[in-house]
């Protein structure tokens, strides 16, 4: 290929950026030339490109956010949007794109990839909760951002003897909710994988009171939700002063971390690998700490088991 694209589509990610530089630079390592397209499938349709030269990614691995911009495009799920895109590809040139994003991401990559556009997905999401890799680019800045502000947060808890109800993101995934609870000393852990009811959560507040704890960290995924009741209920019921807080989007900011920068330069440089041999129809991602590579139709099939064994771990050292 002579002319590549890349996009970021969906939820922005720590390490989006990362990702997007090292696609432009091996690119031009390859001879390519490399253009950016802004605002996800929205630029696309609209034909909205900026061509990135080696210098026009420089500075940017430390930044957070994304300098293409992203936007969920409801266009795009049609077949008119789809030609629309495959258009704008055509007239200027871009035989290949490299999509940064989720599952709704991958099925648009998908679709493109059908219309005769190569495409090569990278996983960046803060969930972690795409099937086909054990991580996502953004994960480990949204854990390590969320355990700082719960670590804040637990000061006035423990300064006052409350409860603090934290909510923090994982719209369909609770493992940003388990990691964070584990490496902030949560009494409980609530996510969607593992059942649980409101009783629960009150006996096991009112049990570790017994041992002599008066504050507590309860760690709610975006999923569950409910926070605010919870905190009402468990004041009502144990008598303990109870606050909701809910982090929001502040998890999806900030510096990426080593893990994250690192991460998305070998994802980045391994799709531009697979575009160069004309390979396209393909998620990368990782398995047991090697890069790998499916079918993005296979990718999207697959099932991503919860971390049972771990959550049993953060359940019986949380007394």
């Amino acid at each position: 290929m002579k002319k590549i694209g890349v996009l970021t589509s969906g939820g922005d990610a720590p390490g989006m950026n990362a990702a997007i530089r090292a696609v432009v630079r091996a690119g031009h390592k390859r001879g390519m030339e490399v253009v950016g397209v802004l605002r996800g499938y929205n630029g696309l349709i609209g034909g909205e490109l900026r061509p990135l030269g080696v210098r026009d990614v420089s500075d940017i691995i430390q930044r957070g956010g994304t300098i293409l911009y992203t936007a969920r495009c409801d266009e795009f799920r049609y077949e008119e949007g789809i030609r629309k895109a495959k258009a704008t590809c055509e007239a200027n040139g871009i035989e290949g794109m490299v999509v940064i994003g989720g599952d709704g991401s991958f099925r648009g990559a998908a679709d493109l990839s059908a219309h005769g556009i190569p495409c090569v997905g990278i996983p960046g999401t803060i969930d972690n909760d795409i099937s086909m890799t054990e991580y996502t680019i953004g994960y480990d800045t949204a854990l390590n951002t969320a355990m700082e502000l719960v670590d804040k947060l637990r000061d006035t808890t423990q300064s006052h003897d409350r409860c603090s109800v934290v909510e923090v993101m994982g719209h369909r995934a609770g493992y940003i909710a388990l990691h964070t609870g584990i490496s902030c000393g949560a009494t409980c852990i609530l996510t969607s994988e593992i059942p649980f009811t409101g009783d629960d959560v009150i006996n096991r507040i009112k049990s570790t009171k017994t041992t002599g704890k008066h504050h507590f960290i309860i760690v709610v995924s975006e999923g569950v939700g409910g926070s605010e009741e919870l905190a009402k209920r468990i004041e009502r019921e144990t008598g303990v002063v109870s606050r909701a807080t809910i982090l929001g989007h502040v998890q999806r900011g900030g510096s990426p971390t080593v893990k994250d920068r690192v991460a998305a330069t070998q994802l980045g440089y391994y799709a531009v690998d697979l575009l160069s041999q004309d390979i396209g129809n393909k998620v990368v991602g990782f398995q047991h700490d090697e890069l790998v590579n499916f079918d993005i139709q296979e990718a999207l099939k697959m099932k991503k088991p919860f971390e049972n064994d771990l959550y049993k771990i953060a359940l019986e050292v949380s007394i």
